[in-house]
């Protein structure tokens, strides 16, 4: 009996000691079947998810896979109370292209996605989603209803990270961003302790999270405004690249965005791309009424072209079928994004001819493309965390992204996009067009995105923060995303 007992304790001390070392096993000890190691199925499927190879690069030592609100709960409570303060990172959709923004080496990864739920309100106003959806599967579930949301128009687009970062859609111009839209979170805090927030009941984090992103807790559920929709006009229409038809293009978006011209269903991106070495031309139109061939794109499709989709469609397709020509995983990836008042075509053209002389210098990059894209700027009620101007129709938004094979090019393919970059800011401030705002959800992580908003909203993020996570938790602990400047 004496031996027994000696043996038992030689074997469940070392146990013991194992759980309360390594934190992924005191996770795995208090939420049984919810963690999985490097080399599982679930694990490796996890970390192949993720959009590029800069997040797929990082192995953490656990992934966290919760399915309700009281899981997250006891695990920031494991997080927050234990004395060596683990790191952790929260993923949804894995589409942020810089390294450590969802992912974290040698932490743990909670992912969000098994928490997808959709549930609609009784009067149907309201959508109740949970933090770890993905919008191309909450489309289909609402097109029956004739409804939907604010959310991506691109497949594998996360909830979480879109929302809380901002969110640009089709019906972008009529109701702004996503997180303009989102009645009420359901948030778990650094405590552990479980909030709801809306205008009423903890206002201050219920503002703070439009825009806020991962800076105040977890959020487990947004409740988001539903939008009645039918089927919606789709086209994407090719072009030759030639001065000509950029000249053309240059006036007929400038025209387009003046207030004067202003049509709140109708959303677009003119698309200049590069890869294999050819120059590509191409602009795909939004417009959320179901009219056919709307007269507010006539510009555009009397540019000549070699045509591609011009339909009416329900939304789930649209994002299916405008998602079928973007590649679903990259290699490398570098982004940048800038905002600006709606300049003359002659400022177009600029812009457009400084990026097409700036390609040159990575010619030899191997796979490399480059999209450089122009949209009109959400037209926001101005309940959000940006310090933009409310009900502002003329204001634009750059998306500039490079993919390409190998790590060995990051260095000349930063330096070059931000060149780029860099000259076109420059060019739109000495006009007077160039606003101060960096959109979250674009930005990489060498940009000010929070400090662009103002000192004001600053110092707002930074009240809240303190308010609801006083140590700090999600500002030391969760080292990824945009962290408020202390």
């Amino acid at each position: 009996m004496y031996w027994s007992i000696l043996h038992f304790l030689a074997v469940a001390l070392p146990a013991a000691a194992l759980v309360a070392h390594d934190p992924c096993r005191l996770v795995e000890s208090n939420i049984p079947g919810r963690i999985s190691y490097p080399g599982s199925a679930t694990y490796n499927s996890s970390i192949s998810s993720y959009y590029d190879d800069q997040e797929r690069a990082l192995s953490p030592g656990c992934i966290f896979r919760p399915t309700t609100t009281s899981e997250v709960s006891q695990f920031v409570g494991l997080m927050t109370s234990d004395q060596r303060k683990p790191k952790f990172a929260v993923r949804g959709g894995g589409h942020t292209l810089w390294t450590g923004a969802a992912n974290i080496a040698g932490g743990i990864t909670v992912d969000m996605r098994l928490m997808n739920e959709l549930e609609l309100s009784g009067d149907k106003k309201t959508a109740r989603i949970g933090g770890g959806a993905v919008w191309d599967d909450v489309y289909p579930q609402l097109v029956p209803h004739a409804l939907t949301v604010m959310g991506g128009r691109i497949p594998g687009i996360g909830v979480g990270g879109f929302a809380s970062g901002g969110g640009i859609t089709f019906s972008s111009r009529e109701h702004g961003f996503s997180c303009d839209n989102i009645h009420g979170y359901e948030v778990v805090l650094a405590s552990g302790q479980v909030v709801y927030a809306n205008q009423s009941s903890h206002p201050d984090l219920w503002l703070a999270l439009k825009g806020g992103s991962n800076n105040f807790g977890i959020i487990t559920r947004f409740d988001v405004a539903t939008i009645p929709q039918g089927r919606m006009w789709y086209s994407h229409l090719h072009y030759n690249y030639t001065d000509s038809s950029l000249r053309a293009h240059a006036e007929a978006f400038s025209d387009f965005m003046k207030p004067e011209n202003h049509d709140s269903a109708a959303m677009m991106g003119v698309f200049l791309d590069y890869i294999g070495g050819n120059l590509l031309l191409h602009d795909a139109m939004w417009y959320t009424k179901e009219v056919e061939k709307p007269a507010v794109y006539d510009a555009f499709t009397a540019i000549p072209n070699s045509g591609g989709v011009a339909e009416l469609s329900t939304v789930d397709n649209v994002v299916d079928k405008f998602g079928a020509d973007i590649p679903s995983h990259v290699d490398r990836a570098f982004q940048l994004t800038f905002s600006f008042h709606n300049p003359d075509p002659t400022i177009y053209m600029e812009l457009f001819k400084v990026w097409e002389s700036g390609l040159s210098k990575m010619a030899n990059v191997e796979g490399l493309f480059v999209e450089f894209l122009t949209q009109p700027h959400p037209v926001t009620n101005g309940v959000n965390m940006f310090g933009l101007t409310p009900g502002k129709t003329d204001d634009v938004m750059v998306d500039m992204t490079a993919t390409y094979a190998n790590k060995a090019d990051d260095s000349l393919v930063r330096s070059v996009i931000t060149d780029i970059v860099d000259e076109q800011r420059a060019l739109l401030k000495r006009t007077g067009h160039l606003l101060d705002f960096i959109y979250l959800n674009y930005a990489d992580i060498s940009q000010e995105v929070l400090q662009s908003w103002g000192p004001d909203n600053v110092a707002k993020l930074k009240a809240v923060s303190e308010r609801y996570d006083p140590e700090g938790v999600f500002q030391k602990q969760v080292p990824g995303g945009f962290k408020i400047p202390m």
